[in-house]
């Protein structure tokens, strides 16, 4: 009881600090109204409409196809980069020590000297446990790698604004999105404690062109350097079939484009909502835009981690809110083997929405955060069949499972709750 009352006194504390900092990085009030949506998620008017809002362009031609888990999605990236011959662009937030660092570390060394063009931006915060001879020997071997907002004693409080971003793309042509990091923990396929489940994204077509403006948007800010060449923009052919578009958040722009974009979503929903969410810590608006979808008849339907979650306070802050939801009919799945770092959401069998995003403060108010929205029934059925998948490995929380949660976990909710808006 003492530790776990240490622990949480440690979080208010560091709420007082960041919070003092952060929350002056943050302009603008959040969106909290209903939205009133005239398009279901499935009409085609719905994206297009959605992306005037977000600042993007809905663009066709396209394909996207999903790799579950460390021992698909690795191996797929790694391939693209060693086929690069003109540019690669890296962002990611976590670039940790380890098995998984190397192969990826050897890979763009092998490039770069081959004259690539090699850009990587890694955060300061979430790369910190980088391995420093890797770090030495890429830039020796000629990439460019840089840290997107270091500790800084002029600007400590800094830090707290996070590139959450995780992309990349191959000589302009091939894209990945996701919302893994490297590291060891998303090795193997999440049948152990110790692998976490994930997904990437392969991305071919048009919409290539918007992934690749978003990590230059973010390196111009790091370097003062514009890229605009044919190496990182050649002409894009169409690829496939999906409609979709790139949108991204910024903390500090006021743009709060993540939260917009799942109550536009939400309350276009007709039919059902799936989230699969790492992080699931939704304000006012999301409950209250997801109760009135339950309200008017529609499906929802949520997986997020269960005691495993690598944040414990997130989990004690997530499950404040299961309550009310579950009240109004959402049912709430906690995937049992593994840390559960999925970020996707499919709404009416249509729409889905995959990249680093989750559902919390942290995402809407502090973080830089990329999103790749997709309509294209073809591929919700196969994230749909991911969904279900997920779920057979998940155990339902039901009212009477709520509400017989121990008094310490009651206690760490409210005391947890002037912490929500970092996390």
């Amino acid at each position: 009881m003492r530790a776990a009352m240490h622990w949480m006194l440690r979080l208010l504390l560091l709420f007082v600090l960041l919070g003092a900092g952060g929350c002056s990085t943050y302009q603008g009030r959040p969106i909290h109204a209903a939205l009133d949506q005239p398009y279901a998620a499935a009409d085609a008017r719905f994206l297009h409409r959605a992306g005037q809002l977000l600042d993007t362009t809905t663009v066709p031609g396209n394909q996207v196809r999903e790799y579950i888990n460390g021992d698909a999605f690795f191996p797929i990236m790694l391939e693209a980069i060693r086929s690069a011959q003109h540019s690669i662009t890296l962002a990611t937030y976590i670039y940790w020590r380890g098995e998984a660092g190397r192969q990826f570390s050897e890979a763009l060394m092998e490039r770069a000297r081959a004259g690539v063009q090699v850009r990587a931006s890694l955060d300061w915060i979430g790369s910190r446990c980088m391995d420093r001879a890797d770090l030495a020997q890429l830039r020796e071997a000629g990439a460019e790698v840089r840290f997107y907002n270091p500790f800084s004693l002029l600007h400590p409080f800094r830090v707290n604004h996070r590139d959450h971003r995780k992309i990349l793309v191959v000589d302009g042509r091939l894209g990945f999105i996701g919302g893994a990091g490297i590291g060891d923990v998303w090795l193997g396929n999440a049948h152990t404690e110790k692998h976490w489940r994930d997904g990437f994204y392969r991305v071919e077509g048009p919409v290539v062109a918007q992934l690749q403006s978003v990590f230059l948007e973010n390196w111009a800010k790091i370097t003062g350097e514009i890229e605009s060449g044919d190496g990182f923009f050649p002409e894009l052919a169409a690829a496939g079939t999906d409609s979709a578009h790139v949108f991204s958040n910024t903390a500090g722009a006021g743009t709060d484009r993540v939260r917009l974009f799942y109550l536009l979503a939400f309350d276009s929903a007709r039919e059902n909502i799936r989230i699969a969410m790492a992080y699931f810590i939704p304000c006012k608006a999301i409950r209250r835009s997801l109760i009135d979808a339950a309200s008017r008849g529609v499906e929802v339907e949520i997986i997020v981690p269960n005691s495993r979650n690598n944040n414990q306070a997130a989990r004690h802050m997530s499950r404040r809110h299961y309550g009310d939801l579950l009240k109004a009919g959402v049912r709430i799945f906690e995937y049992q083997p593994s840390m559960y770092h999925v970020k996707c959401i499919i709404v009416d069998d249509a729409l889905v929405s995959v990249g680093s995003a989750n559902m919390d403060g942290r995402t809407f108010r502090y973080n830089d955060e990329a999103n790749l929205n997709i309509l294209s029934p073809s591929f919700a059925a196969s994230q749909i069949r991911v969904f279900e998948a997920d779920k057979l490995r998940a155990h339902e929380i039901t009212r009477a499972d709520w509400k017989k949660r121990s008094p310490l976990s009651r206690l760490a909710e409210c005391l947890l709750v002037p912490c929500e808006p970092l996390f």
